[in-house]
Parts: structure tokens; sequence; C-alpha cells
């Protein structure tokens, strides 16, 4: 027999033989057959091909089988969308099925189709389901219209289903009424500017009436929805509070959090000396502890939690400092956090408890751990005044221990409490001196030098300890140095004779062999001031220093009360409002918390101190510094000032995106913020709209923006000039400059802004587009762009694609001069126009460009260099938006 037989096999594969069991007569193999497709989707296999036999298998009676077709067409629709719609009768007929399930599987599974062309289909089954007779396919219809609003929002309002949704709130099943208010939740949060969840006494009552029925999950949606309600009066905030309470008993941690968070917003309105008041606050303690008692990740949510609560209303858990001890097998974040509550907890009735248990903590072995107790030791100190003089001895049997890492951390906690309680535990200072050996770390270190150098006076041989640590200057890190010369400039004017050449030595190496610019600043300032008038050097540099504030870790009280509104969220675990990491800035208020960056990165983004200086190796000042020009552009005179084409000096010819909404009336108090940048002849503006959304009248305005990549700052008060009555709107151009505080963002182009009103300061952050830092003289001759263009080392370079742009190379470069990106020269290479082109920003920093158009193709290709790359990522959005409208 020849070989032909392998060619005659009536086997064609697996999706043949699943082809025929799918058209199969049996009922149960055509079941075995959907589950082996199902079975084959799941592990990844491409079972697309089989739509229209899987499609054919809807129609039947059995549940199972009806639920695997659903669960197939959910995941292919979108590739197979013209298949789709043979499936959309089936769905409608099923919409109309006796059996409930049925109906809101239907209902259910149209939802998840995201599929445009079916979702026209969706809307009558959909209006039928939200008014069914069973309340289990209402709740179903209720959270398809939050799905279908995503898909497409328009259509949902023109069809009235956010109406259906606000009546759905009264339903008389509390979990059709709990997925309402999860739909409309969802969807106010997409649509800020939108009203949806109206609430007032009347609706507040039905969803509390609802509360006690649902389910845990119902109740979690219906408890946040009444966070984000006002009561009118202090009456219905404590009737609210009354009728939320026995949610604290319930065994879900988050219902637990929910309630916490309702009952901790409207004790704000209670007054402190109402009786309810006092026994609200002992109901809150026992469900906080009792979540002290689960799994160590939820004790590690609930500590977080409590950390916020205790920074808010200490007095809650002030009698529990026991269940924060720290258990030998607590994991190390559980221990870390509990140490940090009990410091927030700590007082003068409980400190000695306090003292003996962070004594016992600083013999344990896990080094983290030990040094915060050190630390928490130290911070009870500057806490409660009456336990320093037990925290200072303390610290000095943990000093005697000479374990290394204790002994560093106990110097670094010493002088805070130096500077909280000065000239009262200077006497230890010996002690300490006889350490300065063993200390390795840069904190330990500073923190050493600056008790020499304060307290130089009384310590004999302060010259010969400083002159120790300056034989390596440096390798000592930026905060050894600063500290070091700050310390022996203190001793040269405590005693002036002894110390002058160590003094010359060290302004020597700060200012003329680091590179450091901060350390450089700071170097030439006290050389100035030392030069020319040494009785003000006196007065700058050993003023009398304030006094350190009890708490320097609490969280800015504005953020505190933001952050108590996400109680059981993620940003109540992050110590962070949701715009801090939430992409697409769904949710509003600036991450105050961001870190400052060293001024290595400050100096790439700008300047920094050296252009004041005038040291011409770091260049010319930023553009900002100097005052803004009138846009005359710097290539060929008054011919380019009227050359409409060249978009400087005009006003039509820069791109403004349209106003955003920053800030929602509902985040605000009914103030509500829209806004977008311009550049106009040099000058920045910001146009704000502000419209007042609540019953009363708002005044006193004013704003304030926090440190940014740009130093972007308003250049004037925000001017309001009448009060803001209720419904009104008014419009606003901010002007800006470019000489506000530096501070790398992330992303760079990220602005966290305050505004401020007679109501309440308000928080919100937005990204500006970079286009409008462009300054008017970013056009580089071109012997300057090649030889900038090869300087740039190529790692530097980064390209990207503008897709859907059919632009000819003219009428691209005259939209890119308009907004202040300048075309050097231009080249034909084998039919594609190369167009070289360089930009300024504000802050000195130059960005070059190869843009190449191939005649007829919409899309171009764009390569950046520059010596700050991250900036790269902003110029192509730039380009992107200017190119593209």
């Amino acid at each position: 027999m020849t070989d032909s037989k392998y060619f005659t096999t009536t086997k064609k594969g697996e999706i043949f033989e699943l082809k025929a069991e799918l058209n199969s007569d049996k009922k149960e193999k055509k079941k075995e057959a959907v589950k082996k497709v199902i079975a084959s989707m799941t592990v990844g296999k491409d079972v697309s091909a089989l739509f229209p036999d899987v499609v054919n298998c809807m129609q039947t009676d059995n549940l199972e089988l009806k639920k695997l077709v659903y669960l197939y067409l959910m995941n292919y629709a979108k590739s197979q969308p013209d298949m789709a719609i043979m499936a959309v009768n089936t769905f409608v007929k099923d919409c109309e099925d006796p059996n409930p399930l049925i109906r809101a599987l239907a209902v259910r599974t149209m939802g998840c189709i995201r599929v445009d062309k079916i979702t026209e289909y969706l809307c009558e089954p959909l209006r039928k389901c939200l008014k069914d007779e069973d309340p289990y396919v209402r709740k179903t219809a209720a959270v398809c219209v939050a799905k279908l609003h995503d898909i497409n929002a328009q259509l949902v309002e023109d069809q009235g289903f956010l109406d259906t949704l606000k009546d759905l709130i009264s339903d008389s099943n509390p979990m059709v009424v709990a997925n309402a208010v999860a739909a409309l939740s969802e969807i106010a949060e997409s649509h800020p500017s939108s009203n949806l969840l109206d609430l007032n006494p009347q609706s507040i009552n039905k969803l509390l009436t609802a509360l006690n029925e649902c389910t845990e999950w119902g109740q979690i949606f219906i408890l946040d929805c009444l966070a984000n309600y006002t009561p009118k009066d202090d009456r219905e905030a404590q009737s609210i509070c009354e009728r939320v309470t026995p949610r604290l008993s319930h065994a879900n941690s988050a219902v637990v959090l929910s309630a916490v968070k309702v009952l901790m917003k409207f004790m704000e309105m209670l007054s402190k000396d109402l009786d309810y008041y006092g026994t609200l606050l002992k109901k809150l303690a026992p469900p906080l502890v009792t979540l002290l008692s689960a799994e160590p990740e939820l004790q590690y949510v609930a500590l977080r939690n409590i950390n916020l609560i205790v920074q808010k209303r200490p007095e809650i858990l002030k009698h529990e400092m026991k269940v924060f001890f720290v258990k030998y097998n607590d994991p190390i974040y559980v221990k870390l956090e509990k140490l940090d509550i009990m410091i927030r907890l700590a007082s003068q009735a409980n400190i000695a408890q306090v003292l003996a248990e962070l004594k016992e903590y600083a013999t344990e072995v896990d080094v983290d751990f030990v040094r915060k107790a050190v630390r928490a030791i130290g911070r009870c100190a500057i806490k409660v005044e009456q336990s320093a003089e037990r925290c200072v001895s303390t610290l000095l049997d943990l000093i005697q221990t000479k374990v290394n890492y204790v002994v560093q951390e106990a110097i670094v906690v010493i002088k805070d409490i130096f500077r909280k309680y000065p000239n009262k535990y200077e006497s230890v200072i010996a002690t300490l001196c006889e350490n300065l050996d063993s200390l390795d770390e840069p904190e330990a270190r500073a923190a050493m030098i600056w008790i020499v150098g304060e307290y130089a006076e009384r310590i004999d041989n302060a010259d010969e300890l400083l002159e120790s640590f300056l034989e390596g200057f440096h390798d000592e890190s930026t905060q050894v140095q600063l500290q070091l010369l700050t310390a022996i400039v203190k001793l040269f004017l405590k005693k002036p004779t002894e110390t002058q050449e160590l003094v010359q030595q060290v302004l020597s190496l700060a200012t003329q062999d680091s590179d450091n610019p901060d350390l450089r600043d700071r170097g030439y300032i006290y050389w100035r001031l030392l030069s020319t008038d040494p009785v003000a050097a006196k007065e700058v540099v050993l003023a009398e220093k304030p006094l350190i504030s009890e708490e320097t870790d609490l969280i800015e009280p504005t953020l505190l009360d933001e952050l108590i509104c996400y109680i059981g969220t993620l940003a109540s675990v992050y110590h962070k409002p949701p715009s801090a990491f939430v992409e697409g800035g769904r949710v509003s208020g600036p991450p105050l918390a961001a870190s400052s960056v060293q001024m290595g990165a400050v100096d790439l983004l700008g300047g920094g101190l050296d252009s004041l200086i005038g040291d011409t190796s770091f260049g010319p000042p930023p553009a900002a510094a100097v005052p803004a020009r009138l846009g005359a552009p710097t290539s060929s005179g008054l011919s380019d000032l009227f050359d409409l084409t060249s978009g400087v000096g005009t006003l039509s010819g820069f791109y403004v995106a349209p106003k955003a909404v920053w800030l929602p009336a509902m985040k605000a108090k009914g103030l509500e913020i829209s806004g977008t940048f311009t550049r106009q002849v040099g000058s920045i503006s910001m146009d704000l709209q502000l419209t007042n959304k609540a019953l009363q009248v708002m005044t006193d305005f004013a704003i304030q923006f926090n440190r940014n990549s740009f130093g972007l700052a308003p250049a004037a008060p925000l001017q309001v000039h009448a009060p803001l009555s209720p419904n009104q709107t008014v419009e606003i151009s901010l002007p800006l400059n470019t000489v506000g505080s530096v501070m790398k963002m992330e992303p760079l182009n990220n602005l966290q802004v305050a505004v401020k009103n007679n109501i309440d300061v308000f928080y919100f952050s937005t990204l500006y587009p970079l286009h409008i830092l462009f300054v008017e003289d970013g056009k580089m001759d071109r012997q300057m762009f090649l030889a900038t263009w090869k300087d740039i080392p190529n790692e530097n370079e980064t390209q990207f694609q503008i897709r859907d742009c059919p632009l000819n190379a003219e009428a691209a470069s005259s939209r890119l001069q308009s907004s202040n990106i300048f075309t050097v020269a231009k080249r034909n290479v084998e039919g594609q126009d190369m167009l070289y082109q360089s930009l300024k920003l504000t802050n000195g920093i130059w960005v070059l460009a190869e843009l190449r158009v191939q005649p007829g193709s919409p899309s171009l290709t764009l390569s950046l260099k520059c010596r700050a790359p991250e900036v790269s990522q902003h110029v192509y959005q730039a380009y992107e938006t200017i190119l593209k409208n």
C-alpha cells in the first residue's frame, strides 16, 4: 500500500470534530462539544472558526448550555462583530423568557458584549428588564446600564436609562437599590460634572432602609454613597449615624470600614457637648480593635486606616494602647505600622508603659524594627515633655550597648531632642563624642556634625573633631558635606582666632573642588557673608532656631480630611489621594506627600542657583527669569513680527485645548473648576471657569500651586471681583510665570493646585501641555544645530510614530512654528521630506527634532534628542496635539 493513505483519512482535525458534534441532534453531545470549545478557549486556543456553530446552540432550554454559549459569545463577539449580530434575536427572545434566571443572563451577557453594532439592539430588552417584575432581573439590568454607559454614554442619556436608574433607588427590593446606587456612582465618577446622585433626605431614608437587608457588597455601595451626602443639620447627621452604627458589628471588614468612614465624616457636624457624641466615640473603638485579630494582611489595611483615624480623632482609641503592642510573630510591615500608631496615641497617662515596651523592642533582632523603635523613643520625648528625661536616659542606655545601628539611630533622635529642648540635655554630648568613630551612615554623621557645630563652645576639641571629618570630604554624601560646611562656619564665628585655616579649607573644598551646585552655592554665600559683614554672618548663621514641632510627620489637615473620605479604599492604604495613583485622573486632589528631589535633578530641569552666581558653564538663566518679551523673534526683525504664517506675535496660531473639568462640584462642596492653558505672545496663562453649584455665596478666592517640574506659579492673585452667587459662572485668565519653586513631578507635567474660598480649601491636580513652555526664541542656527545633535549621546535619542496625520511638510512646519517649534533646515531624501527642528523650554532646555514626512502616507516619524531625555515623551505628545488639531 502506498503513502496516499495519509492523505485520504476522513479525520480533519479537532475543529472539524467539534463542528460535527456541535451540529449533532443529541443534546448531551452538543453540551459536551460546547464544554470542549470553552476548555480550548480557556487554555488560549483560537476556536473563533466555530462561531456560527456555537451560536446555533443558543436555541435551547438548557440553562447550563445557554450559560456556556453566552460565555463563548462574550469572548469572541469583539473579533467577530458581524457574526455576533446573528445572536441578537436570541438575546431579545431570552429577555422575554418566563424563567427570570434566563432573562437576567441574557441582559447581563448583552451588557458584556462591547460591540457598538449590538448596543442599539440592547436598548429595548434593557428597558423591559429595568421594569421587570422579578427583582433579580432588575438588579442585573441596573448594572447593565453602567456597562452600556461605558460603551456609549450618549445612547444611555438619550434613551432615558439614567432616570429609570434613579427611580430604582426607590425600589422595594434592597438588592435592586444597592445595584442602582453602585451603577449611578460608577457613572457619576466618569462624569463628575453631572449631578446624578441627587441625594435628599427622602432618598437617604430609602437607602438607610435598604441598608439593613441587602448583601454585604450592597451595604458597601450604599455606605459609600451615604459618605458623599452632606446632612442639612446636626439632627439629620445624628439620625443617619444612629442608623449606620449597627453596621459596625458586621462580619465583613469592608462593611465595618465603610461604616466608620460615614460616621467619621458625619461626626464633624455633631457638637462635642452632645451625649451622643461621646457614645459614638465609645462605639467606634471595639470594631477597630476587632479588625486587629484578623490575618496579617487585613491587619495591615486596618492599621493604615486606624493611622488616619487616630490623627483625626485620637480620643477614639486613647484607652486601647495595649492592642497595638507588637506580638513576636507579627510580620515586619504590621510591626512598623503598630509602632507608628503607638507614638500617635502616646500621652502623659500611658508614656511609662509605652517607653518600657519600646525599650524592649530596641533589643530585638530585626534591624529595621529596632531602628524604628529607637526613633520612636525620640518621638515620644518630643511629643510628651514630661517623658523627655526618661527618654534621654533610655537612649543613653541603648548607646552603651555599642550596637552600631542602635547608636547611629540614637544620635539622630538626640539631635531632634536638642532642638526641642535647648540647654537642657547637653550634658550627654561627651557620651555622643565617644562614639564618633563608629558612625558610618550619612544621617548619623550629619546629626553628629550638627551637634558639634551647634555646641562648639562647650566642646573643647570641636575643631579637631570637625577636622577629622574634613579629611574625606569628597567621599562624604551631600547631606554630610552641607552639614560640615555649616558646622565649621558656626565654629569659626564662635572661635574665630583658632579656626581661620579650617574655615578657609572647607570653603575652598566647597566652592572650587566640588561639582555639586547646592554645596557650591552655600559655600559662596558663606564666603561673601564672612568677607563683607561678619556681624551679619553671625546673625544669620547663629540665629536662634525655632523649636521643632511635636508631630512633624502628621498628614497635612486638608489632605487628612480628604483621606478620611476614602477610608476603606486603596487611598487609605497609600495615604495618598486617588489622583496620585489612578490613571486617567478620575478623582481629584494633589498628592502632597511627593518627596523632594536631589538638587542634581532640579538642576537638570533649570538653571538652579548657579544662574544667580553667573557661572557661564551652566548656560544662561532660564527664560522665565527675565521679563517676558513681547514675542519678538530672534531671526529677522520686524518682517517676522507681521508674518502671520509664523504664528509668533499672533493670537490665533497657538493651539489651545478645550476647557476640561479639573475639580468637580461634588468634590469641592459645590465649586466646579474647569480650565485650560494658553500661551500668547510670550505669556502663559491658565484660563479658568468657576461655577458655583452650591446654595451659598462664594467669596475670598485664592490660588496656590505646589512645587512642580518647571516652576510654574501664579504671576498675580486670583481676581474674582464680585461674590460668586449660586448657579453663577465666572471666567478668569490667571497669568503664570515660571519662577516658582522647582520639584521634579511624576509625570513631569503634573501640576497640583490648591484653591481657597470662604467655604474651604480644595485640591486638584491637572496635566499641562508642554507646548505652553516652548519659548519664542527657540530657533537654533544650522551650525549650532548640527554640533549639538552630534554632541548629545545617541542613547538620548527617542523615536515616535504620529499616526493618522495626513499633512505635507509645508503644512506641518507652518502649524508647528505657530506653537514655537522652529524648522532649522529641510531636505528631501529618497522621496521623504526631512524637517530638522528645534525648540527651547522656559528653563533653557533645548530639544532637537527630526520629522520625517512621507508624501501620501498618514504617518509621520519623529526623532527627538535632548540632554534631559525625560522630557521627550511630553514633547512628542505636544507634537501630536499640535499636528492633529
